[in-house]
């Protein structure tokens, strides 16, 4: 009668863990790059400035305005029409015809020349 004791159940081995992907590290949000050149508003009032149009500036003929002076129209159209409906909300333009950033548009005089008159005090003043 030879007892052999029950073989112990080999250990089984541990299970292995799949491995766990790390997330990638973020990107600093500093990161962007700056805007070269001038914002689009200023812009818009230069060529709106330089036209000698009666009625205004519209839209098409500002847009050849800013692709003449190397402004990228087909990429930026979006800019531009914000840029102009901002500068309406602010009183720098005045919309003589159409709605939105349709139609036609030209400097406020109003506030053309209350910009030029504190400037010139300015200089006097030392």
């Amino acid at each position: 009668m030879s007892e052999t004791a029950p073989a112990a159940p080999a250990a089984a081995p541990p299970a292995e863990k799949t491995p766990v992907k790390k997330k990638a590290a973020k990107k600093p949000a500093g990161a962007r790059r700056k805007a070269s050149g001038p914002p689009v508003s200023e812009l818009i009032t230069k060529a709106v400035a330089a036209s000698k149009e009666r009625s205004g500036v519209s839209l098409a003929a500002l847009k050849k305005a800013l692709a003449a002076a190397g402004y990228d129209v087909e990429k930026n159209n979006s800019r531009i029409k914000l840029g102009l409906k901002s500068l309406v909300s602010k009183g720098t333009l005045v919309q003589t015809k159409g709605t939105g950033a349709s139609g036609s548009f030209k400097l406020n005089k109003k506030v053309a020349s209350v910009e030029a008159k504190p400037s010139a005090t300015k200089v006097a003043a030392k």
